[in-house]
């Protein structure tokens, strides 16, 4: 961002912007409070180190951008589909427009981390992808992020007769898993993997 831009965050000037990246100037709270609600990791700016987690409202770059949270998949600590209070890796920006072209809605795209290889063929150790929060249901056999036991893991997932889930590593070297209907209560899918970024070998 520019220093005008970064000063509109604030609600100050670009001189004032300037005069504080220079250490001329200290900023006052409510600078820090106006930066912080836009997304921007304060702790970072003070002390040069990251906090742990970043919970934070994530902001456009323009009306036509869209920033996407990239969370490591095997960083994430927390339980549940939510991914608030997990740190962020880092932050992609899309064109909100191709997304749409995609049928996906920005505010519901997260993108995770692939680690291991159960997915090789598909997936690569550390593709990035992004998941669509908002398509939870494999009645079409597709690749999901799930919740297993607690752990994040991507698979393949079918739907069979009476409930039952079927999860599919594309390496034939993984064998396939049944998740009995009795046994749901230990999964959950958190959404629908639509988009792979990695490199092309």
């Amino acid at each position: 961002m520019s220093q005008t831009q970064f000063g509109d965050l604030a609600h100050v000037t670009k001189k004032s912007q300037m005069l504080y990246e220079a250490d001329q100037r200290s900023p006052k709270g409510d600078y820090f409070t106006a930066i912080a609600s836009q997304g921007v990791d304060v702790q970072y700016v003070l002390t040069g180190n990251r906090s742990v987690s970043s919970n934070v409202e994530l902001v456009d770059l323009s009306d036509g951008m869209a920033s996407i949270p990239m969370y490591d998949i095997e960083a994430a600590a927390g339980a549940g589909r939510s991914f608030e209070g997990e740190p962020i890796q880092s932050v992609l920006h899309f064109p909100k427009s191709e997304l749409a072209e995609q049928g996906l809605d920005p505010a519901q795209i997260v993108g995770v981390k692939v680690r291991g290889d159960s997915m090789l063929g598909t997936l690569e150790d550390g593709d990035w992808v992004l998941v669509n929060r908002g398509n939870r249901d494999p009645k079409q056999e597709g690749v999901f992020l799930l919740l297993v036991s607690g752990e994040r893991r991507i698979k393949r997932v079918q739907r069979l007769a009476g409930g039952a889930l079927y999860l599919i590593s594309d390496n034939e070297l993984y064998q396939p898993e049944m998740i009995k209907p009795q046994d749901m209560g230990d999964v959950e899918i958190l959404g629908r993997c639509e988009i792979r970024i990695g490199r092309v070998v």
